[in-house]
């Protein structure tokens, strides 16, 4: 399974990704659709999670903006943030505080 956005809603790009690749690609129906259902609670909820994290990584971690020079460059700027996100993810499970919430206090 691949979860996408409402924007992939197209029979023919998931037949194609089924074809080729064999993903089913599972994507939230608009509620003004016809023969409109809501998505399974446990794909809802995953795709929240990934949207959040999207959004953090956007805000917080300012991911858009990288003036790297090189493409090594550019690695090590997304894996410094991917890695600093990660950690402070783990120090909220371990702490056992909501895993979300980055603007925490280490002190």
């Amino acid at each position: 399974y691949l979860i996408g956005d409402k924007g992939y809603l197209s029979h023919s790009i998931q037949l194609d990704l089924f074809e080729t690749r064999e993903i089913r690609l599972e994507v939230p129906m608009r509620k003004n659709q016809f023969n409109f259902r809501k998505m399974h609670w446990i794909l809802s909820r995953t795709r929240k999670r990934i949207e959040t994290l999207f959004s953090q990584l956007c805000d917080q971690f300012m991911i858009r903006r990288n003036y790297a020079k090189t493409f090594d460059g550019f690695k090590s700027r997304i894996l410094s943030k991917l890695t600093a996100l990660t950690v402070i993810q783990f120090i909220n499970h371990s702490e056992n505080r909501n895993i979300n919430n980055l603007k925490i206090k280490i002190a």
